[in-house]
C-alpha cells in the first residue's frame, strides 16, 4: 500500500464551505500517514483568515487532532 508522504499540508480558502471540505481532506490525508507511523497526532494551525496548515506533530498524541491559531 502506498502512503502519502507529505507531513505538512497548506490549505487556502475563500469560503466557509471550502474551509470545511479542504481541511477535512487534509486531515484525512495525514491520518493515513499517522496511522502508518503511530507516533504523532495532527495539528491544524490558523495562520491568517483563510490560510491554514495541517501537519503531523510530536506535540499531539497519536489519534488526536488539535487546533491552534497564530
Amino acid at each position: 500500500m502506498n502512503y502519502p508522504t507529505a507531513e505538512v499540508l497548506e490549505v487556502k480558502v475563500d469560503t466557509a464551505r471550502q474551509l470545511e471540505e479542504r481541511l477535512n481532506a487534509a486531515v484525512r490525508n495525514l491520518q493515513l500517514v499517522a496511522a502508518h507511523t503511530r507516533n504523532r497526532g495532527i495539528l491544524v494551525t490558523r495562520l491568517d483568515p483563510g490560510h491554514y496548515t495541517v501537519s503531523l506533530s510530536e506535540h499531539v498524541p497519536f489519534g488526536l487532532t488539535r487546533e491552534q491559531s497564530r
